[in-house]
């Protein structure tokens, strides 16, 4: 097999020297650092064992072949079950190597957050931004990922006019990252009484996930202002009776971050 994409020994090395570094007695002194290395270590290791597998199985089939070819005709036809079986299998292996060393940015393994912007269009454009929302959620799912919606600003008639949501998952990050920039649909508006053809946009930005040894950010509680509101839903009418909304602004700065997402004041 073709080594010029995979170049073991670098990688061997690689892994060795962060195995090394793993086992400093200081490591923990620089908490990032040492997430970094540890992360580097199990990436490594999951490709090396890969690639090893890949190649045992790649033996293997080349042996079967070369028993298939020398065999009687009956022996050929007992043999060509359990090599379409290893190929199927060497296959799966070959992508899964194929996607790791794609995946291999500094901040691929990471969870992401995805957030979702209706543009040009108006409802059209909010409704475009609610079905990308339920896409994004049913990808999620299917990768056996986990999705919660941080925050969501419904629209005027129908769909939203923006949304945040975190995905949890391994390379989450990675795998979305490309979904970034403007996102455009071309259609038969349901809210156009006039059935005409529409084009409407929402802007879509992936970004990873910052680890807690990333950042060190220290807020004093004596600067912030809490306040609660009824939550509003579609076209800005009150869907609450009690004050379930919460509005929480830093003082010093004026940043404000709201959050109205949930039935209950306590969770929001």
């Amino acid at each position: 097999m073709c080594r010029c994409d995979f170049d073991l020994p670098a990688k061997q090395r690689e892994l060795d020297d962060l195995r090394e570094a793993s086992q400093a007695p200081d490591l923990w002194n620089d908490r990032a650092d040492a997430q970094r290395v540890m992360r580097g270590v199990a990436r490594l290791e999951g490709l090396l064992t890969t690639w090893q597998n890949l190649e045992a199985h790649s033996a293997d089939v080349q042996a079967l072949l070369e028993l298939a070819q020398e065999g009687t005709d009956a022996e050929r036809a007992g043999l060509t079950e359990d090599i379409e079986r290893d190929l199927s299998a060497l296959e799966d292996e070959y992508q899964a190597l194929e996607i790791a060393l794609t995946l291999s940015q500094p901040y691929d393994q990471r969870n992401a957050l995805i957030s979702i912007h209706a543009r040009e269009g108006g409802t059209e454009a909010q409704d475009w931004s609610e079905m990308l929302l339920r896409m994004y959620l049913r990808w999620a799912e299917s990768h056996k990922f986990k999705s919660n919606i941080l925050s969501l600003s419904p629209g005027d008639e129908a769909g939203i006019k923006s949304v945040e949501v975190r995905i949890e998952g391994e390379n989450a990050y990675g795998l979305l990252r490309s979904e970034r920039g403007s996102h455009r649909l071309v259609r038969i508006s349901p809210f156009d009484s006039s059935h005409s053809r529409h084009t409407t946009f929402a802007l879509v930005e992936v970004m990873p996930e910052a680890e807690e040894a990333d950042v060190s950010i220290e807020i004093n509680p004596d600067d912030l202002r809490i306040d609660t509101y009824h939550a509003s839903g579609h076209g800005g009418q009150n869907v609450q009776k009690n004050d379930t909304a919460v509005r929480i602004m830093h003082i010093p700065t004026g940043i404000i971050v709201t959050c109205q997402n949930e039935r209950s004041q306590n969770r929001n």
